[in-house]
Order: C-alpha cells, then structure tokens, then sequence
C-alpha cells in the first residue's frame, strides 16, 4: 500500500521524517517495501492479508494515532446539500452475496480534476482519469471502500439490480475486454443486462464519459470468498477486488458516498440529487469479546498494567468497557477480572480473544516483553518413529550422490494421469489455485520429473534426485520415497569414459537402501504405464509376500511430454516407505567375529538363456548349496563368438567357509557339483 506522506499527515499530524514514520510503523508488524523521497514522499507498507483496513490512508494513520498517542483528524464527509430527486430504482436480489449496497445520484460536470488530487493519486500509483473517477478512486485510497459511478442515463429503466449473472451473460468490462459470467458471479443490473461484475469492475456501456450529467455513485460490501471465486476464474485483479476480498467494512459504503460528496462539492463537479438509497437488508450487530487480564499475562508472558489496556485500544477504533469481573468466566477462585470490548466493523481480523491480545502486544511492544523460554514441566514426548526413518533415508540417498527435492503435493492433472492406478482418477482438489494445481500427486514421481526437466533445460547433465513425502492412491495416503537419476553414472575421470547411468544402477540404489533398514529384496519383471517394459521391475521381499515399490527407466514419450530431452534416458524407482517401516530390523544388530579360517574360491561359468534373471540364478544356488556358501558374485556377462544364440555364459565366483575349521578340497569341489547340478536341472544350464 503506497502511502503519501503529506495525505497521511493530514490524518494524524505525525512528526518526523517519512523514513522515522516507517521506521516506528514496521515495529508494530508492518513491512516497509521502500521509502521514496519527494514533494509527495511515498511510503510503500506490504499489508498482510488478514489486515484490510490497512489498505487505506486512514487505516495507517489510526495505526499511527495509537503510537504517537495523537488525535486522528476525519476528513469531511459533510453530505452537500441535495437538489430535487432523480428516479433511480436500487434493489438486492441475493442478499447472501451483497448484504448491503448504497447508492447516490449527483448532477456532475465532468472535467479534469485539479493539481493537488491528480498528484495524489499518481504518486499513490493511480492513473487521473476525470474529476468524477479521480475523486473515486481518491476515497478507496483514503477510506479503504472502493465505489463505483455508472453513468445514469446509460442505465436501463434507470435501475440497479443486484443478481447474480445469468447463465451465459456477457459483458464487456471497463478495460474493453468481453467476458463470460456464470451463475456464482455477482453482477450489477440494470433493467435489461448487467452494467457490472460485483466487486471486480464496472462495464464499458455505463462508463462515464464526457458527456455524461447524471451519475449513480455505488458504495457496497460484497461477500468476500465470491469476490475472490470471481476475481479468479476471470482473471481480473483489481484495486477493488483486493479489497473486497480479503474483506470490506460492512458500515463503509454510506461513509464513502459521504466523502465522494464532500470531494465532489468541494471540487464543484457535482451536486447530489435526492436522498441516500441504503438498503441493508440484515444488519449486523458488532462483536462483543471478553479480554481476561489472566490470559493477557498467559499468552504475552508478562503481565500488562491494567490502565493500559484501553489506551492501548481505544486509538485503534476498539470500545472498553470499564474493568470488572462480570465476564461469564469463572473458576474454582471465582469470577475473573478483565474488560468487555466492542469490536468495530473495520477491524474483520480480529474475532477472538487471541486476537485482541495480538493487538495489545503489539502496541504494547514486543520488544518489551521478556525473552525467556517456559518452563517444561513435562517429559518431551517421543519423536514420531517417522523422523527417525525419513532421516536415515536421507542419509543414505545423500551418501549415494542424491540431491533431496521438494515439489508441491498439488500437481497438473495431465502430468498426474500416467502414474494413477488402472482405473483410477487422481483425488481433485474444490478450488485449486490453478490449473497447475488441480489435483493431489497419485505418485512422488509426477513432481521428481518435473524437477529432471528442469534441471536438463539449465544445462545440467547429472541429475540424481530424491524426495520423501505424501502420496494419494486409492487406499489413502501413505508416505513414499521417489528417486529420479539421468546422465553419468559415474564422476568424470580421464581414466575412463563415462558411462551412462542403467537400470542396475537405479536398482543398486534401491536394495543399498533396503539394506540399511534391514530387508533383503527381490525384483520381478513388472508392467507401469509410465515406465519402460523390457528396463522395469517390482521390488518385493525376498519371499516375495510384500510388492514395496517399481524401479526402471521412465517411458521416453512421457519423459519428452514433461519437457526432458528426447534421446536421453531417466531412471526412476519409488518406494512405500509405510510397508518399509513394517518390515524395518535397523534395531536387529549382530557382531560377528572376523573369520579365524580360510576360506576356498571356486569359478564356474555357464550358459543360460538370456532372459534368464540372475536372481532366480543366485535363488537356485542358495538353494543347492551348504551352509558354509557365504558368497556368490557375478563377475563376468558373455554374449557373443562361441555362445549359442539366445543363450549368454555367466561367470560365477562361489565362497566357502566354515566357522569352526578350514574346509577340504574335496567339500569345496562336491558343493560345487552340487550347485552346477541344480542349475542344469533347473534351468537348462550348460557348465563350460
């Protein structure tokens, strides 16, 4: 909010410079965006949402008033007097979306304005249009009530409805563009069709002209989450729906007609015609809360001298009522001492008890209130059995040469599709705040994609990613880990090419971090939308009773439709970090001495079909073997010259040892004819 600093100190006369004002200003929770010097100095204050009656000169100044314990000077609002009445038929037909709407008629002479208002308003960051807008727009600035003027003898019937629009009713707004209504938008009518969007911004076809010599000046509150529904599906923000929707002052509307008066008469550009036309269907009565002086001292950690409590609050627009005990509280010592105090409409933030304590510290000082940390008088509970697992994942990713990301759990429908189950929709959200954000992440992959993308389109090649989270699938929530690997496997070196991540590597990550929570895995050939057929897989226990999540290469189409780089291969793999959590033994630590005796290598090689997976390999060998096998390692892959088509020579090197005394030979060598003896009944494998 641009505040002018002579404007402002013809509110509330404050001393010192505009940078000593917004100095002593940003101590009470405001943000000072910067300082501009000049004849119209500005101010420029970032007003929180919850603060709308500080989108106004008057607002800052009230605010001002109470730390400088200065009197705030009202402008005119002296209504002129009035010439003879102008027909102007006002009626609310949805009274939910516009509680209350007033409206004035005035004969005006449309001009420019003078000097002085023109300077405001541009120094304010508002462009000079005519005296009758100017003077508009100055009142919203000042008062914080936005308004409008149709021109009269444009309206239909010489009417304002307040409707809402009806199905597929057009109108072109003030900034000639032609928009679509629909049945949840405010609109204002006249006889025949609507003149404006309620709260947003007027029509092009009542707009005042030069010519125009009878206005309708509208002053109204509009219901704040339709305004913003409206402002949104639109696209139109304006001065006006910012203030509308985070929520007007329901007693303005008759207060901005008065001033626009007074301005409009003291610029001799208008005189009004006629009474005030205020319907207010349903009055609202203020707030009443009860302040405890107990509670004060509870929540601020010190006790606030009781006398003052109404100083404090009373320069702020609050009544207090006298001090006493009659506060409907009480307790095992009896009724508790405190105040009753009246909150004005302006002040929509403020709807509890809490919130009137906010208020005090504030201007009481925060940076009077003592610095102490409470007093435990408990045992600190267990940490959630969660931040222990989730910090060992992140360990152990990070140790492999991931980089942890966070992406939004609200993500695109379109990039959210592919990873849904079969048949399955992703959970929508009621009001996203876009397109972009339409519905919850079925997988943690959808955002890791994105992430990739990214990354590749900045000219980064090596990308290894991570990131743990919420995941929304059919049975509900559940926390998962996704991670995401494309370019080098490994560092560059000029003793070696590089070599391009693959799938084994994406799997080696997945079982390293398997291993670390104690569960031995197993991976089958596993079909996924989104990924690969011939380069994917499901991880499962080594018993095969628990499926724990997929790894393999993401499908190219999808990998280019999220903007990856066509050609290039991602590697992604996600797990179900509950059914991890299930299965962990990290408390399942053993010491095993180190071998007192040797132990005896034995390599076979044989041939296998290729399709063969080495885990089924390595499952029939421990099958066949005795105890004292204590490794099997691959460690040669041979397809080519001397092997059968279809058929591949695997290199095996098999360890044994015995923990009690040093194997024979002889007992190496029968395991072995053992273990090559399954292999070929099992799977037609030929030792060479």
């Amino acid at each position: 909010m641009r505040i002018v600093h002579p404007w402002l100190c013809e509110l509330v006369r404050v001393p010192g410079t505009p940078e000593q004002i917004a100095e002593a200003i940003s101590l009470r929770g405001f943000e000072v965006a910067s300082v501009e010097a000049g004849p119209n100095a500005v101010i420029d204050f970032e007003i929180t949402a919850n603060r709308p009656d500080c989108l106004s000169h008057l607002g800052i100044a009230r605010e001002a008033s109470a730390i400088w314990n200065l009197p705030l000077q009202m402008p005119d609002m002296a209504m002129p007097p009035a010439g003879p009445p102008e027909a102007l038929e006002v009626s609310i037909e949805d009274s939910d979306l516009c509680p209350r709407y007033c409206a004035q008629v005035f004969e005006v002479a449309v001009g420019a304005s003078p000097q002085w208002l023109r300077d405001r308003l541009t120094a304010a960051g508002v462009r000079p249009i005519n005296n009758v807008v100017d003077v508009t727009n100055y009142v919203m600035l000042e008062l914080g009530q936005p308004m409008h003027a149709f021109d009269l003898e444009r309206l239909a019937g010489k009417a304002l409805v307040i409707r809402r629009a009806r199905p597929g009713e057009r109108l072109r707004t003030l900034d000639g563009v032609e928009r679509e209504l629909d049945t949840e938008m405010l609109a204002i009518a006249d006889a025949e069709r609507a003149s404006a969007i309620g709260g947003v911004m007027g029509g092009h076809d009542s707009e005042i002209g030069s010519t125009t010599r009878l206005i309708a000046l509208e002053s109204a509150y509009f219901h704040p989450p339709s305004v913003r529904r409206t402002s949104k599906r639109l696209g139109l923000r304006t001065e006006a729906s910012i203030r509308f929707e985070r929520g007007a002052d329901v007693n303005a509307p008759p207060v901005g007609i008065a001033r626009a008066a007074a301005l409009l008469h003291q610029l001799g550009a208008a005189t009004p015609r006629g009474t005030l036309i205020d319907r207010y269907p349903a009055p609202r009565t203020p707030a009443r809360i009860p302040l405890r002086a107990s509670r004060i001292a509870r929540v601020l950690g010190q006790e606030i001298p009781s006398a003052q409590i109404a100083p404090i609050l009373e320069p702020l627009g609050f009544e207090v009522a006298a001090e006493g005990p009659a506060l409907g509280r009480s307790g095992s010592s009896g009724a508790e001492a405190g105040w009753v105090v009246l909150v004005p409409s302006f002040r929509v933030d403020v709807q509890r008890e809490a919130d009137l304590i906010e208020e005090v510290g504030r201007h009481y000082g925060y940076d009077r209130l003592p610095v102490t940390f409470p007093p435990l008088t408990a045992a600190q509970a267990a940490p959630d059995p969660r931040i222990a697992r989730e910090r060992l994942v992140r360990r152990i990713l990070t140790a492999a040469g991931f980089s942890e990301s966070m992406t939004f759990a609200f993500v695109e429908r379109q990039a959210a599709g592919p990873f849904c189950e079969p048949g399955a929709e992703p959970p929508a959200l009621a009001n996203p705040l876009s397109e972009k954000f339409a519905v919850l992440r079925p997988s943690i992959l959808v955002g890791l994609v994105d992430s990739c993308a990214h990354n590749r389109r900045r000219e980064r090649r090596d990308i290894r990613l991570f990131e743990t989270g919420s995941r929304f699938i059919s049975s509900g929530e559940n926390r998962a880990v996704g991670l995401a690997w494309c370019g080098a496997a490994d560092g560059a070196h000029w003793s070696a090419p590089v070599r391009a991540v693959d799938f084994f590597d994406a799997k080696g990550v997945v079982e390293q971090l398997l291993d670390a929570f104690g569960i031995q895995a197993a991976t089958l050939p596993v079909v996924r939308p989104y990924l690969s057929p011939e380069r994917s897989a499901a991880v499962q226990t080594a018993d095969g009773e628990r499926v724990l999540g997929v790894v393999g290469r993401l499908l190219p189409a999808l990998a280019e439709a999220r903007g990856f780089p066509s050609g290039e291969e991602l590697f992604v793999a996600e797990l179900d970090l509950d059914a991890i959590a299930a299965l962990a033994r990290t408390d399942d630590l053993r010491v095993e001495s180190l071998p007192r005796f040797p132990s005896i290598a034995r390599d076979i090689s044989i041939l296998v079909d290729e399709t063969l997976p080495a885990a089924a390999v390595r499952g029939t060998i421990r099958s066949a073997a005795p105890d004292t096998l204590v490794s099997t390692v691959e460690f040669d892959r041979y397809r080519g010259k001397g092997v059968p088509e279809g058929r591949v020579s695997l290199s095996l090197r098999l360890t044994f040892r015995a923990p009690e005394r040093t194997l024979t030979d002889q007992e190496a060598d029968q395991a072995t004819s053992a273990i090559v003896d399954a292999l070929r009944s099992k799977h037609n494998a030929e030792r060479r």
